[in-house]
């Protein structure tokens, strides 16, 4: 192992100089992301030593005070000095920032990559940014594409992919598309809660359920299970796995790690609920932060399989490009008695830096600490009996669907549409199930026809918080908000990062 040199302090933050935590967010700041030309900075101009603003000035009052220091109670307001009192000045606190979602229509949803550190390919992501607010957030630096920051502007000025379920659509109409489990969520958490009145998500599970494309789904919020129905549709013909991330059982670290994520005890409610309802469920402790939430890994794992997890995994904490500066700040904030060490031990995981990107050991580290981990996790799921099976997919399933538009006007009753199925099944054997999907027994262009045709009238419409319906196709009033930035520059290193980096197998 290369020896790392702790004979200067690891950051150059200060405890003492830290930026104020903010309630319910977990950036402390917003940091000049790394395509900003220029940058703005509050310089005391020496008018005053408290810095307060220069206006912010009162004479001395009346007090018994005035005659110990040599002024008669009673002497000419004019000849006594002027002081800047020391107090909050409540007229320059910034007011607490809110979230904000703008809509836009993607071109594309689909993003890939051929990183060996995950199991999938392919991705989709609803939403840009996450309310949810990980300080360690790793898909923080992509809202420097949009020209945001990946501080706070990555979990208050959120965008919502309008068009998502029929952007999706299109692409697995097209010709030669080739059936690969779609992770949602890998860049974004698809359950925050903008999903509550946005329903991206939820559209997009109906649409793999009509097509019988296999999914899996990493998230932090409980609203998972709001989607029980279709998840257990989809459960039951090999098409879905759902990890849900536990960083920690202390609901009050987790408030402020995660401060808009559910909390602790919920997502494991919500394990025990996809269990009960049949959904193979992973947990993922990730990510592991030395001396922060390292020591709770197995309670964390022995909670999970109490709760009917089969699946368990684990991430190191990455710090890329401005996370580094966002968790340092949050260190210095909450944990200024540790902070020095914590980032002092997160070098010795990564070769003495702050992160590490090479494919292979960016995930789980190197070095005696990262061997320790290994072992630790090795010995917990082994004896709590998770990871025994390794769950593959079924993608032979995969049924295309009709293209936007195509055959809406044959069939626009529920009534015609089951008589396009009842045809199709018997010019191609393919026989219909009582939950209205088909199984195929002949021709498989041929039962995509039938399946398209009876679910030609089977998407759900869902309205958005504007009015609009998000994910039906119809254009927005007026058009869409139009975000500057989302693709020409960084396009390509938009999709690279878009992929997500959490290793759910071993």
């Amino acid at each position: 192992m290369a020896r790392t040199d702790h004979s200067f302090p690891a950051g150059s933050g200060s405890p003492a100089a830290a930026p104020a935590a903010l309630r319910g967010r977990g950036a402390v700041t917003n940091v000049r992301h790394r395509f900003q030309r220029d940058d703005r900075v509050q310089v005391d101009d020496g008018w005053s030593a408290s810095g307060l603003p220069a206006d912010f000035v009162d004479a001395v009052p009346d007090s018994p005070a005035d005659a110990v220091a040599g002024f008669a109670p009673d002497a000419d307001v004019a000849a006594r000095p002027t002081v800047i009192p020391i107090l909050p000045d409540t007229r320059s606190a910034p007011a607490a920032p809110k979230t904000t979602v703008t809509a836009e229509e993607a071109r594309k949803i689909l993003s890939r990559n051929d990183s060996p550190d995950i199991p999938f390919d392919v991705a989709a992501n609803p939403y840009r940014g996450c309310e949810h607010g990980c300080v360690y957030c790793y898909a923080r630096p992509t809202h420097s594409y949009l020209g945001y920051s990946p501080g706070l502007d990555f979990e208050t000025r959120l965008v919502a992919k309008a068009n998502a379920v029929e952007a999706l659509r299109a692409e697995l109409a097209r010709p030669g598309y080739k059936p690969s489990p779609i992770n949602i969520g890998s860049a974004t958490d698809a359950y925050q809660p903008i999903e509550r009145d946005w329903r991206l998500t939820r559209g997009m599970l109906e649409l793999a359920l009509e097509t019988r494309h296999p999914v899996t789904i990493v998230t932090k919020n409980a609203l998972v299970a709001r989607d029980l129905d279709l998840l257990a549709a989809l459960a039951q013909q090999n098409l879905v796995v759902v990890y849900i991330s536990i960083t920690t059982l202390d609901a009050g670290m987790a408030r402020t790690l995660e401060p808009r994520a559910a909390a602790p005890w919920r997502r494991l409610e919500a394990v025990r609920s996809l269990t009960d309802a049949g959904v193979p469920v992973g947990v993922l402790v990730a990510p592991v932060i030395p001396f922060i939430n390292d020591e709770s890994m197995e309670h964390i794992l022995q909670e999970a399989k109490a709760a009917g997890a089969h699946y368990a995994s684990y991430t190191v904490l990455r710090l890329p490009w401005e996370v580094k500066t966002l968790f340092e700040d949050w260190l210095n904030a909450h944990y200024p008695d540790r902070a020095q060490r914590v980032l002092h031990r997160i070098e010795d995981l990564r070769n003495g830096r702050r992160n590490d990107p090479n494919f292979g050991s960016r995930m789980r580290g190197t070095g005696i600490w990262a061997d320790l981990l290994r072992q630790r996790f090795a010995v917990a799921t082994r004896k709590l009996g998770l990871n025994r099976t390794r769950l593959s997919l079924d993608c032979s399933r995969f049924v295309p669907p009709a293209g936007p538009g195509a055959s809406a006007s044959l069939f626009d009753s529920a009534a015609s549409g089951a008589a396009g199925v009842d045809a199709a099944g018997a010019a191609t054997g393919v026989a219909a199930t009582p939950s209205g999907s088909t199984s195929v027994a002949g021709d498989a262009r041929s039962a995509g026809a039938g399946n398209a045709a009876g679910s030609a009238n089977a998407a759900t419409d869902f309205q958005s918080p504007v009015g609009a319906k998000a994910s039906s196709g119809v254009p927005f009033p007026g058009g869409l908000p139009a975000v500057s930035g989302a693709y020409g520059r960084g396009a390509r290193q938009l999709r690279a990062m878009a992929a997500g980096q959490l290793s759910l197998f071993d």
